[in-house]
């Protein structure tokens, strides 16, 4: 076997989108959601991406004997999407489980920022999503990867309290500095926690300037790619690729030659020799920890500055978050509610309406009718007016 390794992990998620809700729906039609665009889109993304790339890595393990690996994370609104308009993309996924060269990793059931504002829903989500993949795969996630990859010490210790061994995160810089993402590292406040980061120069020369025809390494062919690969980890162990699985077909469309590259990289790799294909919780096993990584701020994948600005980065979305510590919140948990608490035997809510005054009884929050909000685009509820705290 070779010493080196290659990890490939493929993120799926599909948002539940709403549908355009005006203010005299109110009372009328609680349907918040948009299952024509929701179906159309899901269908199209199917065709374009899912289908054919299940089937070509498929091919590719079967080909390869079990050489080739893989690993994917499926958010629970993409598998309630699946199972509703493409079961077939379901069974695909399935085909490829059967395998034994696919691991399925937990996340967050709706791909949400529990992990930043409530351990109590973030382990209700998670729970809800690994239980999901047991009952549609048939197998038992060990390993995570949070929404977005966000990660801190606070969240590291909570996931390995929650039965996981590993998991994925982002190889910042401002957090690796002269360090190498392409060891396995440990979590600074729970050391038996393993962390795999992301390799983000070699994803995103495939995520985002594959078909880039002005890039100046354009065009990118397997071989090409193998030799960054090799110049990457000339003295390290492990190489982590982490991208959306939508940059295969939809993203990067066929014409560009996605495709052909995914498969050509796999036979590359595997005749060259250098590297062998892991899944995460193989790659735990097989490297030992090089240092703890300290990482007090929640860090993630998204932008420049691979942090949680994209979401929380200014004072609306913050006040919409319920957060109203902001020094806990950089730490990554910030104090649920923002200093409300919800109802008894409720959990607390991930979104609310800050200090609104209806027909001046009070300000209100939104209290669930099914199950508390999970993100912007999971909303079902009613408001309750609270008391107000100015009396």
């Amino acid at each position: 076997m070779a010493s080196k390794s290659i990890c490939l992990y493929f993120q799926v998620h599909q948002p539940t989108r709403l549908r355009l809700y005006r203010f005299f729906d109110i009372g009328k039609d609680s349907h918040y959601y948009d299952d024509f665009a929701n179906r159309t889109i899901l269908r199209r993304i199917a065709q374009k991406c899912y289908l054919p790339m299940n089937a070509q890595l498929l091919q590719l393990i079967q080909a390869n004997k079990g050489k080739f690996k893989v690993a994917f994370s499926i958010s629970g609104s993409a598998l309630e999407q699946f199972q509703r308009f493409a079961p077939d993309v379901i069974d695909s996924f399935r085909a490829l489980a059967a395998t034994g060269c696919v691991e399925f990793l937990c996340e967050t059931y709706y791909h949400s920022l529990a992990s930043l504002a409530s351990e109590s829903e973030f382990t209700h989500q998670v729970m809800k999503h690994k239980k999901a993949v047991e009952d549609l795969f048939g197998v038992t996630p060990t390993a995570f990867r949070n929404t977005e990859l966000i990660y801190s010490n606070a969240i590291g210790e909570s996931v390995y309290n929650l039965g996981f061994k590993t998991m994925l995160t982002e190889g910042a810089r401002h957090i690796m500095g002269w360090q190498s993402p392409n060891f396995v590292y440990g979590c600074d406040t729970q050391p038996k926690l393993r962390l795999l980061l992301r390799n983000y120069g070699l994803s995103d020369d495939i995520a985002f300037r594959f078909s880039n025809q002005g890039w100046d390494m354009y065009p990118l062919t397997a071989e090409k790619y193998l030799a960054w690969v090799k110049d990457s980890a000339r003295n390290d162990d492990i190489v982590n690729l982490f991208m959306d699985y939508e940059t295969f077909g939809e993203h990067q469309s066929a014409a560009s030659g996605i495709f052909d590259f995914m498969k050509a990289l796999p036979e590359a790799v595997i005749s060259d020799g250098t590297f062998s294909f892991v899944t995460p919780s193989e790659a735990t096993k097989k490297y030992k920890p090089v240092a703890d990584l300290d990482v007090p701020d929640a860090i993630s994948w998204a932008d420049e500055e691979r942090d949680i600005t994209a979401w929380l980065g200014n004072e609306l979305q913050q006040e919409a978050f319920l957060c109203d510590d902001r020094e806990a919140f950089h730490r990554g948990r910030s104090r649920p509610l923002g200093g409300l608490r919800p109802p008894a035997g409720e959990r607390p809510l991930l979104l609310y309406v800050h200090q609104v005054l209806l027909r001046r009884r009070g300000p209100q929050v939104l209290q669930p009718v099914r199950y508390p909000v999970r993100g912007v685009h999971q909303l079902h509820e009613r408001p309750v007016r609270l008391p107000d705290p100015a009396r």
